[in-house]
């Protein structure tokens, strides 16, 4: 099967994923039409409204499969954060909560459920990243992967490498591979029985203001040309595009001034950082 550093290639996933997985990448929106405008220009996405009952929530959608939700601005909500906010996955919301507050995480939002969807929390790490947890039931999370518009990538950047690891390692078993430069601390993590990394944690660089976070990335074919799109539709894009080991990769800032990434992995027979 052809691969990518991060997978295998245009995968759709319907199951839950594993605990300690990235699942689920959300946003509420300032002005959902013109999100909705932008997100359908720069990563081609289409969506399903939940209807009035969910505040007419959104999915987006690849290909008819769920890559990720955007909420319209929510009553009393209007100083909500306008971020991308990461979900891991997990078994026992209950546990995760429970492990997450032992290793010094701040409670945002109790577990509750959504409906038949699944069951929800919110936290902010020990480092001050705010980071989601969700146990599936109907919503299993996104479904389509490593395609065009669709999740390839998530990062934590953090002002502590060491901390963080410890914190996701107690609350959802994470463990490590070590992928630093001088200078630079980073790490991929893979979840308890999966067979690749899902993601990476590094260091908060100097002149990096925004803080301890989560960072999504979504695959672009040409990503030149979806970062002009982003231009062109209402967004920024402070910084070019630049390459590495792993493919090339632009930053750029949606209509709400959101932050994630385009990126058009390369093709690889192997992932030497892995065990």
């Amino acid at each position: 099967m052809a691969r990518t550093a991060y997978g295998p290639v245009m995968a759709t996933h319907t199951e839950r994923w594993p605990a300690g997985t990235p699942c689920w990448f959300e946003i509420t929106v300032g002005d959902l039409a013109r999100s909705q405008e932008f997100y359908a220009a720069v990563l081609g996405w289409e969506f399903e409204d939940s209807g009035p009952e969910y505040g007419h929530y959104v999915n987006a959608l690849v290909g008819g499969r769920r890559v990720a939700g955007i909420s319209p601005p929510i009553e009393g909500g209007e100083d909500w954060p306008k971020v991308w906010t990461t979900y891991l996955a997990t078994d026992d919301l209950e546990a995760t909560a429970e492990a997450a507050a032992a290793a010094g995480a701040q409670t945002v939002m109790e577990p509750m459920d959504v409906a038949a969807f699944g069951r929800i929390g919110l936290w902010v790490d020990s480092g001050g990243a705010a980071f989601g947890a969700w146990e599936a039931r109907a919503h299993t999370g996104y479904d389509a992967h490593n395609e065009h518009g669709a999740v390839c990538w998530v990062d934590l950047v953090t002002s502590d490498l060491d901390a963080a690891k410890a914190f996701y390692a107690t609350t959802f078993g994470l463990t490590y591979d070590d992928l630093s430069v001088a200078g630079i601390g980073y790490a991929t993590f893979t979840p308890p029985g999966s067979e690749w990394p899902a993601g990476g944690m590094g260091d908060q660089q100097d002149g990096d203001v925004l803080g301890p976070r989560w960072c999504v990335t979504f695959e672009v074919d040409d990503v030149d040309s979806a970062r002009q799109r982003v231009l062109e539709h209402g967004g920024s894009a402070p910084n070019p595009p630049w390459d590495f080991e792993f493919g090339r990769i632009a930053t750029v800032h949606g209509p709400d001034g959101e932050e994630f990434s385009l990126m058009k992995p390369a093709p690889t027979d192997d992932f030497s950082g892995r065990d």
